[in-house]
C-alpha cells in the first residue's frame, strides 16, 4: 500500500512561512507532480513527507498511520535526488546493495533485487562499473535502480531529470512513465517543468507561495483551470489575457467586450458576482487561428515569427497595445511587420472575475 494523506500541513522557519494549511490525500499506486514556482514550496513539501523535515502544524499519513515523528529510514520510502547521490568509489552494483547490507538484508535477496531492477531498467551491463565511467543518463537509471531495491511504499522523486540533457531528458521520461506502468507504486515527483508534469502525472498539484492553488488531472487544469495563475502557468506558451468589461447578461451567461470594444459571449451562471464588472478573457495561443470571413477578428501587428518548422509561433501586438500569441499550425507565409487578423472559437475562451476566478459555468 502507498496512501499518503496530509492534513493541515503548515511550515515555517522562525518567522518565514513556507507551507501552509496543505491539504492531500494521495492514492495508491498514483504518480502525483508537485510543480510551481521557484520557492513555491514543493521540495519542502517533499522533504516533510520524506522525513527529511518536520512540519510546523499538521499531521503525515502513510497508509493511515500518522508518521511525524517517525524517522525518515523507518517510513518505506525510496526518495531519488536531482544530484544521483551515487558513491563514487563504489561500482553499481555496490551502490544499490548498499543500503539493503545495512539492513542486514540476506545477500541471496539483495542480489535477486539487484538483479530484477538492473533488468528493469537495462543496466545489466554497468553493474560492475563505477559512476564516473556512466553517462547522466545512466547514472539517473542507477539512482533509480537504488530506489527500486528497497521495493519502497511510495517513491519521492526531487526533480531527478534536470541534470539531463533535452533529448536526454525526454527518453528518460518515457522510461519513468513505463517504470510506473510496471511497478504500479505510488510515486511523488517535483518538477518546474510542465511538460514532465503534463505527460507524468495522473494528478498535478499547482503550488504558490506555499498553498496549494488547484489538483486535477493534466486535461482538466489545461482546459479548465480555477484561476488566473493556473491558467497562466499551465501551458506552454502561456495563455493570453485580455481586460474586459461585462456590458449585459444574457440567459445563459453574459457579454463582455475586449479589445477596442469587441464583443463575445461567455457561459457563465447568472449567480457568478461578475455581472457587470470587470472581467479578464484567456485564450490559449494554439487556440488562436487566422482568421477566415464571418469570424471574430484580433488584428494585430505581428512583431516575432518563430518557424518551427511543424508549427509557426507568432508574437504580434493588437491595436491598443496588448500583446498577442499564436501558435499556429505549419508553416504559414507571415513575416515581422506584417498586419494579420486572428480569430478564435469561443467555446474554448476562458473567463475570470474581478478577483481572478474562474466564472462559473464557463
Amino acid at each position: 500500500m502507498g496512501r499518503i494523506t496530509l492534513d493541515h500541513i503548515a511550515k515555517a522557519y522562525g518567522s518565514v512561512e513556507v507551507l501552509n494549511d496543505i491539504n492531500l490525500k494521495i492514492d495508491d499506486g498514483e504518480l502525483v507532480v508537485f510543480v510551481g514556482p521557484s520557492g513555491c514550496g514543493k521540495s519542502t513539501l517533499l522533504r516533510l513527507i520524506a522525513g527529511l523535515d518536520q512540519p510546523t502544524a499538521g499531521d503525515i499519513r502513510i497508509d493511515g498511520a500518522i508518521v511525524n515523528r517517525v524517522p525518515a529510514a523507518d517510513r518505506g520510502l525510496a526518495m531519488v535526488f536531482q544530484s544521483y547521490a551515487l558513491y563514487p568509489h563504489m561500482t553499481v552494483r555496490r551502490n544499490m546493495a548498499f543500503g539493503l547490507e545495512n539492513s542486514h538484508m540476506p545477500r541471496k535477496e539483495i542480489e535477486a533485487r539487484i538483479t530484477e531492477a538492473a533488468r528493469m531498467l537495462e543496466i545489466e551491463a554497468y553493474l560492475d562499473r563505477r559512476p564516473g565511467q556512466l553517462s547522466g543518463g545512466q547514472r539517473q537509471r542507477v539512482a533509480i535502480g537504488r530506489a527500486i531495491v528497497r521495493n519502497p511504499t511510495a517513491f519521492l522523486l526531487d526533480e531527478p531529470l534536470s541534470n539531463l540533457d533535452a533529448e536526454l531528458r525526454v527518453t528518460m521520461r518515457a522510461e519513468l512513465a513505463s517504470l510506473h506502468a510496471r511497478l504500479k507504486t505510488t510515486m511523488i515527483y517535483v518538477t518546474h517543468d510542465q511538460v514532465e508534469a503534463m505527460t507524468l502525472a495522473d494528478r498535478i498539484v499547482v503550488l504558490r507561495g506555499g498553498r496549494i492553488e488547484q489538483v486535477d488531472t493534466p486535461l482538466n487544469l489545461f482546459n479548465k483551470p480555477e484561476n488566473l495563475f493556473v491558467a497562466g502557468f499551465i501551458g506552454a506558451p502561456n495563455m493570453n489575457f485580455f481586460p474586459g468589461q461585462v456590458e449585459e447578461t444574457l440567459p445563459d451567461g453574459l457579454s463582455v467586450s475586449f479589445l477596442d470594444g469587441q464583443k463575445t459571449p461567455v457561459k457563465a451562471a447568472t449567480n457568478s458576482g461578475a455581472a457587470m464588472g470587470a472581467v479578464t478573457l484567456g485564450v490559449r495561443p494554439q487556440h488562436l487561428h487566422l482568421a477566415q470571413d464571418g469570424e471574430p477578428q484580433i488584428p494585430v501587428q505581428v512583431r516575432l515569427v518563430e518557424a518551427l518548422g511543424a508549427e509557426t509561433v507568432v508574437h504580434a501586438t493588437a491595436s491598443g497595445g496588448e500583446r498577442v500569441l499564436a501558435v499556429l499550425p505549419g508553416q504559414p507565409a507571415i513575416a515581422k511587420g506584417d498586419r494579420i487578423a486572428l480569430s478564435y472559437r469561443r467555446d474554448l475562451l476562458h473567463a475570470f472575475d474581478g478577483d481572478g476566478m474562474r466564472l462559473a459555468g464557463n
